[in-house]
């Protein structure tokens, strides 16, 4: 399949937190914009993800009500104060 090139300019600030996000993946900074515009462009993606955002919104309260909610992570304060 032929390739083509994209070339974008960020800001300073916006490529260090491109690139630190690259690092906790992984990958360099190249490999992670390839990977994150070809999820962009992944229609099936979008179309799961608004599936299961429909699924949490008509099921969610029925789920945590048959199951319970779920707890707190370590260290996670779920938006209160610690």
């Amino acid at each position: 399949m032929a390739k083509k090139q994209i070339n974008v300019r960020v800001e300073e600030d916006v490529y260090a937190t491109i690139e630190r996000r690259a690092a906790a993946a992984g990958m360099d900074v190249p490999d992670y914009a390839r990977t994150v515009l070809a999820d962009e462009g992944n229609d099936l993606r979008h179309r799961f993800l608004s599936a299961g955002a429909h699924f949490a919104g008509e099921w969610g309260d029925h789920f945590a009500e048959r199951f319970g909610h779920p707890t707190a992570a370590k260290d996670e304060t779920r938006g209160k104060a610690a």
